[in-house]
């Protein structure tokens, strides 16, 4: 809270402020600043030992908030689960008493679900606790609140899966689930920095990677993911690995967001960094609606994703605007017009934000702070518009010493129609003229300023952000003595200021992710070539095949690259009599694994070939059998029909069975390990084809080897 000192002291330095730019024409130079973390230049990847979350216990305002949000979303679960259980009571009973007391208890239920949903969207409201400190004397931004979700195991479906597609032993691969479970465990606290954002872009790159190994088109995986929705709290459980893909683009936009609003805005490092970090939430958003169509939480449905780009890109045009006027605002003709149609700009975006923001139904379910602050926000930067016209027309007149056509020019791109029918450059050519024009911008930016006061007056979130309050009233303040500087008693004329056409040489837009800056080691990377061994390629256990020494033509081709095939095999080599195949790919040679071996290194070891031969594995391509999909387990509240809520505590009633007791690291200190052992790439590999290659002790016609 604010004292009256603090607060006498605020008003008074913002009206001065304002008085020294515009009367006195003097920049303002604002006092070094050291930079936060958050606008540090990003460390690579390959010099983090660990990735880590933030500490879920801190005690900080965004943390306490996040576990206030954690604690609503069970309470708002379990009153979902006991209205319910009391429909379904209701519709199979007849007994009156009985339902005369479910009634009662129903009752009940809705009015403590209200009461949690408001609770959840006062939270929501908060915008204070992820402002910067030292931006004391800027409007509060608006960030995304990130979506929280349950704990996940993904132990038995994995091993499963590797079990029974590739044929390996599960127990070779027990510390990779565990680590993809830790890097989950971490993104669900990401840290307000740019490496948060990039834990997260590392998850999801694991995703993808995780979708391709494991994810076949007609089966799930069987693990159960639950989110909760960011405004209602209604959570939602699929075993669709879209579901958590999309809320991981949700809450590394909702990072965006929260990191934009921490920058320092009183310095050109800061603005550059909100106004960046507001470009790529946009576009990390944009991204959601173009790659997920159908998802069933709200919040990332696409009509409120649409309102959400709205808003960042209107925020981020509002930092570009406090960007061009903190080195200050000179008294100078041509600049306060140009300042005064960015200020258009500025309450031109926001109202088309307030025409998103106030439609069914999305307006059910954003914050009601919300749509009163974007509100606030199109009806000050109106009026500051018109007041900079103001200034404009009264302190400056037109002498010889003027480019009289740039002005006229500048005058007639100002408005959409000249007050009164005026023409340009008569209103500039007379001081009584100008005097009018400027009264009738000067009326309507304190009929501006009113409303916004009025508005802010209506929320009772916005009334205890004291500074937003203060900001308002001195902007009033100013126009007012502006006004009165110039009213004369017998003055009843009323004539009406245009609109002013909104202009801005801010390029602000989305900025597409580049997901693929981020590099990550694949943690499957035993299993072999993604675009080989995956899981839309059903390939048989690996079976020996005895390869001898004294046999001079073997009767096989290799090829390929990273996973070396069998081909054009002689049907009456040895080779082919012991069980080799055209077409088989050769996983070990003599114990060794050479899945990610090329042709020429795999043609090595089969040269070091002992007398007594050796053996090879080898598997076959086969068709995937046909499965029908079962039936995915979904809640959510807002849909009338929905499947058992038991799936919500799977998660609970699950015991990590099979799971390596080994000491692992917390999910705080989460790291890759060994990454100068293993390549980084999250690019998907693929195999390679090249001609044809054969090897032999003798050389043949054109030049290969036969085996």
């Amino acid at each position: 809270m604010w004292s009256k000192d603090r607060l006498s002291q605020i008003s008074k330095t913002v009206f001065m402020i304002g008085e020294t730019l515009l009367f006195s024409g003097l920049a303002v130079t604002p006092p070094p600043f050291h930079l936060p973390s958050a606008t540090l230049a990003l460390t690579p990847c390959t010099t983090l030992p660990y990735f880590q979350g933030c500490n879920p216990y801190a005690q900080t305002g965004r943390s306490k908030l996040q576990s206030q949000r954690v604690t609503l979303n069970q309470q708002i679960i379990k009153a979902m689960r006991l209205r319910a259980g009391a429909e379904n009571l209701l519709r199979a009973t007849d007994n009156s008493k009985v339902r005369e007391t479910v009634l009662l208890e129903l009752s009940f239920v809705n009015s403590n679900l209200q009461l949690l949903k408001e609770e959840l969207e006062g939270l929501n409201s908060s915008v204070e606790v992820y402002q910067n400190e030292k931006a004391a004397l800027c409007f509060p931004l608006i960030p995304l609140g990130l979506k929280e979700t349950k704990e996940v195991d993904f132990v038995t479906s994995l091993r499963d899966f590797i079990e029974e597609h590739y044929g390996e032993d599960p127990a070779e691969y027990e510390d990779e689930i565990l680590d993809l479970m830790d890097l989950r465990q971490a993104a669900r606290t990401p840290s307000r920095n740019d490496l948060g954002v990039e834990l997260l872009i590392s998850y999801y790159n694991q995703l993808n990677l995780l979708e391709s190994r494991f994810l076949q088109p007609n089966r799930h995986l069987g693990v159960f993911f639950t989110w909760y929705d960011s405004f209602t709290g209604v959570p939602v459980c699929q075993q669709h690995l879209s579901l958590e893909k999309a809320s991981i683009l949700f809450n590394i936009a909702g990072l965006y967001t929260q990191i934009g609003t921490r920058s320092d805005r009183k310095t050109q490092a800061g603005l550059d960094s909100s106004i960046d970090a507001f470009q790529k939430a946009a576009g990390v958003l944009s991204h959601l609606i173009e790659t997920f169509t159908h998802t069933p939480s709200f919040d990332m449905s696409p009509s409120m994703q649409n309102m959400l780009i709205r808003l960042m890109l209107a925020q981020a045009q509002e930092c570009a605007f406090e960007k061009m006027v903190l080195p200050g605002i000179h008294n100078q003709y041509f600049n306060l017009l140009r300042v005064a149609q960015e200020a258009a700009k500025v309450s031109e975006v926001y109202s088309t934000v307030h025409q998103l923001i106030t439609q069914a139904p999305i307006k059910e379910h954003v914050p009601v702070a919300w749509s009163y602050t974007v509100q606030v926000k199109l009806e000050h930067y109106r009026a500051l518009a018109h007041y900079f016209v103001a200034v404009a027309m009264l302190d400056h007149q037109l002498n010889s010493q003027d480019d009289t056509d740039q002005q006229e020019m500048l005058l007639c791109q100002l408005y959409d129609a000249m007050p009164d029918g005026l023409a340009p450059l008569s209103i500039l050519r007379s001081k009584e003229e100008r005097k009018r024009v400027g009264k009738a911008h000067l009326r309507k930016a304190i009929m501006g300023h009113e409303e916004a006061v009025r508005v802010q007056n209506l929320c009772k979130s916005l009334k205890k952000i004291e500074i937003l309050q203060e900001i308002l009233r001195v902007s009033h303040k100013r126009s007012l003595t502006k006004y009165s500087e110039h009213e004369q008693e017998d003055d009843f004329d009323m004539m009406n200021a245009p609109n002013i056409i909104a202009k801005s040489d801010q390029k602000i837009e989305m900025v597409q992710p580049q997901f693929f800056k981020v590099k990550v080691r694949d943690f499957f990377h035993k299993l072999g070539p993604i675009g080989v061994f995956s899981a839309k390629q059903k390939w048989t256990a690996p079976r020996k095949i005895h390869l001898t020494a004294g046999d001079q033509d073997r009767g096989f081709t290799l090829q390929g690259e990273s996973a070396v095939q069998v081909t054009s095999l002689d049907p009456t080599s040895d080779a082919a009599r012991s069980g080799l195949r055209d077409g088989d790919i050769i996983v070990s040679v003599a114990g060794k694994d050479c899945k990610w071996g090329s042709v020429s290194e795999v043609i090595q070891m089969l040269k070091q070939m002992p007398e007594n031969g050796l053996d090879i594995q080898v598997i076959s391509p086969q068709s995937l059998e046909t499965v029908q999909l079962p039936k995915c387990a979904t809640y959510s509240g807002g849909l009338p029909k929905t499947y058992s809520l038991t799936c919500l505590t799977l998660d609970d009633a699950k015991s990590r069975k099979g799971k390596k007791v080994v000491k692992k690291l917390s999910f705080l200190n989460w790291g890759i390990k060994n990454t100068k052992k293993t390549a980084s790439t999250v690019s998907l590999p693929v195999a390679v084809d090249s001609g044809p290659q054969q090897i032999s002790n003798r050389p043949t016609l054109d030049g290969s080897c036969l085996y």
